[in-house]
């Protein structure tokens, strides 16, 4: 097999792995009880803490210091991702699980999007299609949360994913390890925090479930989905969030009887499909031209 096979592959486990651990994200924060920055100061500070962790074992243990920002480019992903999160902490407290994870499965289209205006990678017939569904989608959920109160909510959500996609777009145009960049981008939400905690005070009921989430849920999911750009194209890691959009209303339904407004998993019901039905069309699409490939130059 092929080094550009045996590269994608990898990229596909190591951001499959990413985006299922994320699935669990949503869960664990509202089990912490918390308030808005006090748990976003508590998620950010755990995941950073733990990263500086891992990478001075990691030096020790190789024997060279490994570089936590790639230069100017490092920084401009590191503060993608870490405004990102800053949007996606807001969301979660004011929008509806189902909302916003429906939404964040956006993060295709704007990574497609941006994939072919900044890196001229013009998306096939069938992921315009696909994207069209989406619109309708996201677009009856954001019209259900007029008359639900999660209006600001949806927008919000809907800027956290444009953050997110820019992040993955601006690390596929490198092609450098962005897997550190991710994480240290957790110093803009906390600094943030800090200043609004410092104003309103601390208040998270039971820490411990932000704790595990920042020590091992988001350092791992943070570390594989950053990874991941450098195997597979922006509009590729960006499906690997619907793992997340698939998953996390059915941990919360499970855990907190929290069901999704009819609009809703009509809007979520779109996005999924068309996501699904590209994802198929793109394995079959990647299956055609390995065999062409093979016909054309049989070992």
């Amino acid at each position: 097999m092929s080094q550009p096979h045996l590269d994608h592959r990898k990229g596909l486990l190591i951001t499959g792995i990413g985006g299922l651990i994320l699935s669990v994200d949503i869960p664990l924060l509202r089990l912490g009880q918390g308030e808005t920055w006090s748990t976003l100061l508590l998620r950010s500070g755990t995941t950073f803490l733990c990263a500086m962790i891992i990478w001075a074992v990691w030096s020790i243990a190789t024997g060279k210091v490994r570089t936590l920002i790639p230069g100017r480019i490092g920084v401009a992903v590191a503060g993608l991702y870490g405004m990102g999160s800053i949007f996606f902490m807001i969301a979660v407290y004011n929008t509806s699980t189902a909302n916003l994870v429906f939404i964040l499965a956006f993060n295709t289209v704007f990574a497609a999007l941006l994939s072919w205006i900044f890196l001229k990678e013009r998306p096939k017939t069938a992921t315009f299609v696909a994207m069209f569904f989406m619109l309708i989608g996201v677009g009856i959920i954001v019209r259900e949360g007029l008359s639900s109160g999660h209006l600001f909510g949806n927008i919000i959500a809907l800027l956290s994913t444009f953050f997110l996609a820019s992040a993955i777009t601006v690390t596929r145009a490198s092609k450098k390890d962005m897997s550190f960049a991710a994480i240290i981008g957790t110093i803009l939400p906390m600094s943030v925090a800090i200043f609004m905690v410092s104003q309103h005070g601390f208040s998270v009921a039971a820490p411990g479930w932000i704790i595990f989430n920042g020590a091992v849920v988001t350092t791992i999911a943070f570390a594989c989905l950053a990874t991941g750009p450098r195997y597979l194209s922006g509009p590729e890691v960006a499906m690997f969030y619907l793992l997340e959009t698939v998953l996390a209303p059915i941990w919360v339904w499970l855990v907190f009887a929290e069901r999704p407004s009819d609009p809703t998993l009509l809007g979520g019901i779109i996005i999924i499909t068309a996501l699904v039905s590209h994802s198929i069309w793109q394995m079959r699409s990647a299956r055609k031209r390995s065999r062409m490939a093979a016909i054309r130059h049989p070992i």
